[in-house]
């Protein structure tokens, strides 16, 4: 069944920790993620969108040995990433290398891995930042998402 996003509920989002060494607020980042699931949705998607039909998000905090893995397996690249989306309604963020770069860019970490959810959603959603028109559009959502989620 197909969701029309205007009328639509948003999907719900589960957030599960599977690492040990960052610590995480997974219910604040629950509900972060729900507000910011509710604003994607109010954007107009670039083509069609997979969250829009998805009944729930899997948002997993997972360590950089396992995300290397991935990001090995379904990208064919070494080391790990940031984050991960795949398009049936699972994030994976990698907790270890979110704490690096906000540290790298003076960023609190729950700021980062907001960030990270956020642009997860924004690919579920049918957004591309693998060229650089997509990918300044992208950011711009980024930042309008982080932006208005805060003031709510």
């Amino acid at each position: 069944m197909t969701r029309d996003s205007k009328s639509a509920p948003p999907p719900k989002i589960i957030v599960r920790n599977l690492q040990r060494t960052v610590r995480v607020d997974v219910a604040d980042l629950e509900r972060f993620a729900t507000r910011a699931v509710r604003l994607c949705m109010r954007i107009r998607p670039e083509k069609p969108s997979d969250l829009t039909k998805l009944p729930e998000i899997l948002v997993w905090l997972i360590s950089n040995r396992r995300m290397a893995a991935l990001h090995r397996q379904f990208l064919g690249q070494r080391g790990p990433t940031d984050v991960l989306t795949f398009q049936h309604g699972e994030i994976f963020i990698s907790a270890e290398l979110a704490r690096e770069q906000a540290r790298r860019f003076g960023n609190p970490l729950a700021r980062e891995i907001r960030l990270y959810l956020v642009h997860g959603l924004l690919h579920l959603h049918g957004f591309d930042d693998r060229d650089e028109v997509g990918m300044k559009r992208m950011q711009a959502m980024q930042r309008k998402i982080l932006k208005r989620v805060a003031r709510s």
